[in-house]
């Protein structure tokens, strides 16, 4: 068991932070994503930046849009490297239509909340998201404060018990 969760842990490539605090994410979605070879290397070596990526709809398929992907510079030099570029998600075509009807119909925004390897795969968690307000903001800040104190009153107690 100690190995799975430390095989799990290892395999994260990028969080995206960001993605809780500015939205309400209703439901996740585990998509592949296409890549080229320099892009994997570089994902192996821990460079990219999903903070500000977003998943759009065209022609009714879902592209990563605004990843960042720096190139090694041990990268081939006859491959033009374009570390923004619009990448290709790949998922069933009953969730793509679930999802298409979402952001077209309700208006989800689709935030990628996660990237990980997944048998030698890379693979993105989309995050079906509605964006918060300021208000919601201060008070999710609010509650996780009062958790954190809570957390650390009780912890308290327990020592002194």
């Amino acid at each position: 068991m100690a190995k799975d969760d430390k095989k799990k842990t290892d395999s994260t490539i990028a969080l995206n932070k960001r993605a809780r605090h500015e939205y309400h994410i209703d439901e996740r979605y585990e998509a592949g994503i296409s890549l080229q070879g320099w892009e994997v290397k570089s994902l192996r070596a821990g460079r990219i930046n999903i903070s500000e990526a977003y998943a759009i709809v065209r022609n009714g398929e879902i592209f990563l849009f605004g990843a960042s992907i720096p190139p090694l510079l041990s990268a081939s030099t006859h491959v033009v490297a374009e570390d923004r570029r619009t990448r290709k998600l790949l998922l069933n075509r009953a969730e793509i239509d679930k999802l298409v009807g979402a952001v077209e119909r309700k208006g989800y925004t689709l935030v990628p909340t996660a990237m990980y390897w997944k048998h030698n795969r890379v693979k993105v968690e989309l995050g079906l998201a509605k964006g918060k307000q300021d208000h919601d903001k201060r008070a999710a800040e609010k509650e996780r404060d009062w958790n954190r104190e809570k957390q650390q009153t009780m912890r308290a107690k327990n020592r002194l018990a």
